[in-house]
């Protein structure tokens, strides 16, 4: 028996407008025994059933992608750090820092331990991180009343006023966009509409950072549905701060994603994480780069490119089972899917596998004009990568998380990897259609 740090299972995914189901939360605690047992098969995979602590065995694994990132020294760059972050029981978490601003002006506030999460679009950030100064921040308002949203993610929601800033990250600056402040209103103004899509995410303990950079394909976090109809909505219009109803909301007043509102570099991201060991290690480096094709050091190169839908997502196959929805999510910490063949670790550690070997497997992933490509990566144990709590950044943990027809390739996919995120332009004036590739 060793004392782990426990991790949660976080799917930053946007729910909505999604059609992810959430099939279950993994409530687990930080800072419990977690006790091997049971047993496992040595197929390539393991049998279903109660945890195993697995042994490490990662020799026998192939070798991974082996790219490096580049230095975050231009103005296109920023660097992403997997370490400890605010909480110690939260690993693969990838943090930024942004600088938030009065708009117009120098008065600003610096972010840091920031979530990067590329399966969603806009900047949260949570109330208790801008202390007094998130009251500098001018307030949205919809018919005088001011402005909330829900945002239902996989694990939960976040809800909060919607506030205009001038977004700053490295270089870069979206002047005057929509943001959310999370956690700034009383939990008593929570509409039922809300509440029922989980836990509240409203705090930094809860979220593991000090908010959620959205950088997916999307300019906006709802688009069409928020701004056609109120019943379809996450925007509430709220009253003096309170007596929430569903409102509809142009796209211009929408939470934005900063980087469609960039000078240059706004048609794409590239996110370049570090190879690492297979065994998991304390902490990893990576660069957030801006632009895709903009300047010298953000040219196109991948080997596979895959169109998406409006939100990044795909179709596929894993193990003869078709997949409805195949997505490249940063905001997950883990890889998600469901193999009942796979042993789960159990107790403290949920439904994360515990293979008795580590394992290699395989998935097809078909994007929306039919074209196909393969993927592979390696699942190990999660009660052996943790290392009794040290390690935070781990590239083959993995668990049942979700639907049953979803795969949800996670941070632990990105390491070693240049994974591109074309932006969807189509709304705004250009002819880019959203992409992902690698």
């Amino acid at each position: 028996m060793s004392n782990y740090v426990i991790p949660n299972a976080f799917v930053r995914a946007l729910r909505e407008p999604r059609s992810f189901l959430l099939a279950v939360l993994l409530a687990l605690t930080a800072g419990l025994a977690a006790c091997g047992g049971g047993g496992g098969s040595s197929s390539s995979s393991g049998s279903g059933g109660s945890s195993s602590s697995g042994s490490s065995g990662t020799g026998s694994l192939p070798a991974g992608p082996q790219q490096q990132p580049i230095a975050a020294t231009a103005v296109n760059t920023v660097p992403v750090t997997v370490n400890s972050g605010i909480n110690s029981n939260f690993p693969n978490i990838p943090t930024v820092t942004v600088t938030v601003c009065v708009p117009g002006t120098s008065n600003c506030q610096t972010i840091n331990n920031v979530q990067v999460d590329t399966a969603s679009f806009g900047l949260r950030v949570v109330a208790s991180a801008l202390g007094n100064f998130n009251n500098t921040l001018p307030t949205t308002t919809s018919n005088g009343s001011t402005l909330a949203e829900c945002t239902a993610f996989a694990d939960g929601y976040t809800w909060g006023t919607v506030r205009n800033a001038d977004v700053k990250i490295g270089g870069e600056t979206a002047s005057n966009i929509p943001i959310q402040v999370i956690g700034d209103l009383a939990s008593s103004t929570v509409p039922q509409t809300c509440a029922s899509f989980g836990p509240p995410q409203n705090s930094t303990q809860a979220i593991g950072a000090n908010g959620i950079l959205g950088i997916g394909v999307s300019p906006w976090d709802c688009g069409a549905n928020c701004a056609n109809s109120a019943s379809t909505s996450t925007y509430y219009a709220c009253p003096g701060g309170g007596n929430c109803t569903n409102t509809a909301v142009a796209l211009t007043s929408q939470v934005t994603n900063p980087v469609s509102k960039f000078a240059l570099d706004n048609n794409g991201v590239i996110l370049q994480m570090p190879p690492i060991s297979n065994n998991g290690q304390a902490s990893a480096t990576g660069t957030l780069v801006f632009g895709i094709g903009t300047r010298s050091n953000n040219t196109l190169n991948a080997s596979q490119r895959f169109a998406t839908n409006q939100w990044g997502d795909m179709t596929g196959t894993y193990n003869g089972q078709a997949l409805r929805e195949t997505f490249l999510d940063s905001g997950s910490n883990g890889i998600f899917f469901n193999d009942s063949a796979i042993a789960q670790c159990g107790g403290n550690l949920g439904t994360f596998y515990c293979p008795s070997t580590p394992l290699t497997l395989n998935a097809t992933l078909t994007d929306i004009n039919n074209t196909s490509g393969n993927v592979s990566f390696n699942v190990v144990s999660a009660s052996v990568l943790l290392n009794g709590g040290s390690n935070f950044a781990l590239n083959d943990l993995a668990g049942q998380f979700g639907s049953s027809t979803n795969l949800d390739l996670g941070l632990p996919f990105f390491y070693g990897r240049y994974v591109y995120y074309g932006m969807d332009q189509t709304h705004t004036g250009g002819t880019q259609t959203p992409y992902v590739a690698f």
